[in-house]
């Protein structure tokens, strides 16, 4: 079995310029032959090695960690979150989803809304699609971009380059102010997709998640390629990097998103805070003072 660094550094990405997405097998399970039962029991360790990290992330209160997560509809982006993040405490973890942009939303920059719903220190957020989709599905749809109420000449060729280096620059700054950012994109097949979409129609426990929506995006899937590839070719840095994961399995997906995080969170070397002389101090009056009460009992 490959060491799960191994298979993390196997699908990230940090540097565009010789990105192809089609090099990236969305069936791929590096080589892991192993049953059900143990799947769940990998993924189960790492939940919980992410939650002892997750505590002295939120102890520390000095960094923060952004996850951002892109797919293709029915790629398991709700499932990954639901399943990774199962154990991490709430008070610390945010997860928002990004939907069509409200009018406030569509009076500011493409950014905005996205800066408004950061993590703090101490806390990971989650963006189920992001502001990544300002260069997707607004890319794919265009009447979509000219709804939003740009001035015409900035409205060019050149847009989509712009919302890239703006990007760049935005993960910059959130880099250079202590938040950590790992960015997946969930890389399912459209053999997998026309599977899943089967199965919510097929399935009556899964009916409730079938959308007509889906179907209708199904048909730009040759689009929505080419957007990802370009996305990922120009925004993919050392400090913001993206990892293309195979998402056809979904086991491997998650067990290969909690690697990621467990990998990021441990690099940050987290201890709890020291507790300094003045601290123990107050503390041993605290505690001779609860000793003392009702006599004594319960020392």
């Amino acid at each position: 079995m490959m060491d799960m660094r191994d298979i993390v550094r196997k699908f990230r990405v940090t540097d565009g310029e010789a990105f192809r997405l089609k090099q990236f097998d969305p069936g791929e399970t590096c080589g892991l032959d192993i049953e059900k039962d143990e799947a769940k029991q990998l993924l189960q360790a790492g939940v919980k090695r992410l939650r002892e990290l997750q505590e002295r992330l939120y102890a520390r209160k000095q960094w923060s960690v952004l996850i951002v997560l892109q797919a293709m509809d029915t790629a398991g982006k709700d499932g990954a979150i639901e399943h990774v993040m199962s154990g991490v405490n709430p008070q610390g973890c945010m997860v928002h989803s990004f939907k069509q942009p409200s009018a406030e939303e569509l009076a500011h920059d493409f950014l905005w809304r996205a800066g408004c719903r950061l993590p703090e220190r101490g806390g990971i957020g989650i963006f189920n699609r992001s502001y990544y989709e300002e260069t997707l599905v607004v890319r794919v749809h265009e009447a979509i971009l000219r709804a939003e109420g740009l001035p015409p000449d900035l409205v060019g060729k050149d847009i989509w380059k712009t919302r890239f280096k703006s990007i760049r620059e935005f993960e910059k700054h959130l880099v250079r102010n202590g938040t950590v950012i790992l960015k997946f994109f969930l890389n399912v097949s459209k053999d997998e997709q026309r599977r899943r979409l089967l199965a919510r129609i097929d399935e009556p426990d899964k009916n409730w998640k079938f959308s007509a929506g889906d179907m209708a995006e199904r048909q730009y899937w040759d689009d929505y390629q080419e957007a990802y590839q370009q996305m990922i070719a120009h925004t993919a840095t050392g400090k913001a990097p993206w990892h293309v994961t195979p998402a056809d399995n979904k086991w491997f997906t998650r067990i290969v998103l909690a690697a990621t995080i467990i990998g990021a969170l441990e690099k940050l070397d987290l201890d709890f805070p020291e507790v300094d002389d003045a601290a123990r101090q107050t503390m041993a009056k605290a505690r001779a003072q609860l000793l003392a009460e009702d006599g004594g009992r319960g020392s």
